[in-house]
């Protein structure tokens, strides 16, 4: 007589994500700059189109940040896998914090680089937008399978957390711009601490679970 089948195990239903090209999520994803720099190259963003670009481009920066952090909870709380799409969304947010940075030294401060450092040593929120642009600097240089190969797996993730501090300065600059607390730069640094603090707490509530063994069945 044959033992009973082992319980199954029922796994929680996957959200099966279209596969969308590389190429297109880039193409997409930075058509919102393309559209700030119309507006503001056709004076239709405001009375002061560089400051209003420099928001723009900052706040898409955060956003794509953002996206970049929802991919980890997305696929262990929703079961939706969009980790071929983490390190595009990656890119893309730098792409736009150097546009940003670009806008900045170009239009706001007239290519002046003397200028430009004194700016980034005496005010603080200009600081910590450079220290969160310099922490993206070798996540964007890596982010290839070329680099991947060279470091190995662990010391390429272990790099790539960097992206942790540099969502959290890029955070607080966003708050520290404006010399009034505004609802949006919380909100966005609200989300931010939450997804960071989803990295602490998930291991110790429910990341780890033990795998279930299950029983061979007998002719």
């Amino acid at each position: 007589m044959g033992a009973s089948p082992a319980p199954t195990t029922i796994s929680a239903p996957r959200f099966t994500v279209p596969n969308i090209p590389r190429i297109l999520v880039y193409v997409v994803s930075l058509l919102p700059a393309a559209w700030l720099f119309y507006l503001a190259f056709t004076d239709q963003i405001g009375a002061d189109p560089v400051a209003q670009l420099e928001w723009g481009l900052g706040l898409w920066a955060l956003r794509f940040l953002i996206a970049t952090l929802c991919i980890t909870p997305l696929r262990q709380l929703c079961k939706i896998n969009l980790l071929r799409y983490r390190r595009a969304f990656g890119l893309v947010a730098f792409y736009y914090v150097l546009l940003h940075l670009s806008v900045w030294v170009v239009l706001d401060r007239g290519v002046d680089l003397h200028a430009a450092l004194l700016d980034i040593l005496r005010r603080p929120y200009i600081t910590i937008g450079v220290a969160a642009f310099v922490l993206l600097v070798p996540l964007a240089v890596t982010s290839n399978n070329w680099s991947i190969r060279e470091m190995g797996g662990k010391a390429w993730a272990k790099l790539h957390k960097l992206s942790y501090p540099a969502a959290a300065l890029g955070a607080l600059h966003f708050i520290m711009i404006k010399k009034v607390w505004l609802v949006e730069p919380v909100v966005y640094a609200a989300i931010v601490l939450i997804l960071l603090g989803f990295r602490v707490v998930w291991p110790m509530i429910g990341g780890k679970k033990p795998k279930r063994r299950q029983a061979a069945m007998m002719p």
